[in-house]
């Protein structure tokens, strides 16, 4: 990312607080500073910085803002001109909970999570619709149709560019980290597509939740999504060969794994545990934790992981809980207790990740051809390419 785009996505949500707090309509300001943004983007790298950047956004946006609304095209010429003659505003100070209260209006209840997810990119994130729909690999029209569809609910439900009663604040806060952990995990194993990996959706998340946390700092929940993202995008650098396959974590070269956002990642989750309740982020983190402390595969404390896990099923469980509780009774207790706890999850049966965990425990357990049809049938069923293609080869190892 350059510096100027990094600049602008920084920018992105303080210059949208400004403008809604100073027009209202959450719609109108967001297109206007998109406008903006995309303006800037031409603009600064031949013509430099201006001395107030943020100014410069809220002036161009605010004329945009102000064209919106008028119907002459030769005085919408005109305003666009003197938008970018006139001397930026020197008064610009975004709000200390511009960034927390577009976050929580971009996860509205009213929204579907797929909605919430493309509108936090755009609006908080400072994306434009054609880089959301290169991240997500849909089409830019099917983006914009959800942008605009949300943007319309918001509106239609009423909500207001303010911090929701703190009766409220805790599900809204959910409703964020919800979002923010859907967008980490895409980027980090994208569901389809030839890449594992989608850089610039997990960088996107991890910054998004590190502003979060800087508004946030004693949500114990916050804290964890951060380590949590942090630690595992520390194995980033080793999950890939050359050649784009996929390295699983027992063969990963360690060398390779960000000691410092490790480093970071330990302390913040270390930190959580000890002070706020204990969370789902939290613990998911702390599982990461013992992975990423590990010198060698060989020397992970599958016994804390295990228990760890055994506390995430009872705050939240959920089938990839369930799967990766079964990953860890297999270090513990053996292929064949782990193959009978898998039956025992019906959800898990016809789903790649499923029987690509079945085909791995079929494997520890001796029966290699049983584990090649597991293997090619997972294969079948993931639209990931490296995915495929290390499915496809571990079966090959038993043809």
């Amino acid at each position: 990312m350059s510096e100027i785009e990094g600049l602008l996505r920084e920018l992105a949500p303080q210059v949208l607080g400004v403008l809604v707090r100073r027009h209202g309509g959450f719609d109108t300001c967001e297109d206007a500073v998109q406008e903006a943004l995309l303006a800037a983007a031409v603009q600064w790298p031949q013509e430099g910085l201006p001395a107030n950047p943020a100014g410069w956004l809220v002036t161009v946006a605010g004329r945009r803002w102000t064209e919106a609304r008028r119907s002459e095209s030769a005085r919408r010429r005109r305003e666009q001109s003197a938008a970018l003659m006139e001397p930026p505003e020197a008064d610009v100070v975004s709000g200390v909970d511009d960034t927390l209260a577009l976050l929580l209006l971009c996860c509205h209840p009213v929204l579907t999570p797929v909605s919430q997810v493309a509108l936090t990119l755009r609006a908080v994130g400072g994306l434009t619709t054609a880089e959301i729909a290169r991240a997500l690999l849909v089409p830019e029209t099917t983006v914009g149709q959800r942008i605009s569809r949300a943007k319309q609910k918001i509106k239609t439900a009423g909500a207001r560019f303010e911090l929701p009663p703190e009766g409220e604040r805790a599900e809204r806060v959910a409703a964020v980290l919800r979002v923010l952990y859907l967008i980490f995990n895409e980027g980090y194993t994208a569901s389809s597509g030839p890449a594992l990996n989608r850089v610039e959706l997990t960088a996107e998340a991890i910054r998004l939740t590190r502003q979060l946390y800087e508004r946030l700092p004693g949500e114990g929940e916050v804290a964890g999504l951060l380590a949590l993202m942090l630690l595992t995008d520390a194995r980033r650098p080793a999950r890939t060969a050359a050649d784009g396959a996929l390295v699983p974590l027992a063969e990963q070269d360690r060398s390779l794994w960000d000691a410092a956002a490790i480093t970071e990642g330990v302390a913040l989750v270390t930190e959580a545990l000890t002070t706020a309740p204990v969370g789902p982020y939290q613990l998911q983190a702390a599982i990461a934790a013992v992975h990423d402390e590990a010198a060698r595969f060989e020397d992970t404390d599958w016994f804390e992981i295990l228990g760890l896990y055994e506390l995430l099923t009872v705050l939240e469980p959920s089938p990839m809980v369930a799967l990766n509780r079964i990953v860890a009774v297999a270090m513990v207790d053996g292929a064949h207790i782990a193959l009978a706890a898998l039956d025992a999850e019906a959800e898990l049966a016809g789903h790649h990740r499923g029987l690509a965990v079945r085909a791995h425990l079929l494997e520890l357990a001796g029966d290699h051809q049983a584990a090649r049809e597991c293997y090619e049938r997972a294969a079948r069923l993931t639209l990931s390419v490296p995915e495929q293609r290390y499915l496809r080869n571990r079966a090959a190892r038993f043809a």
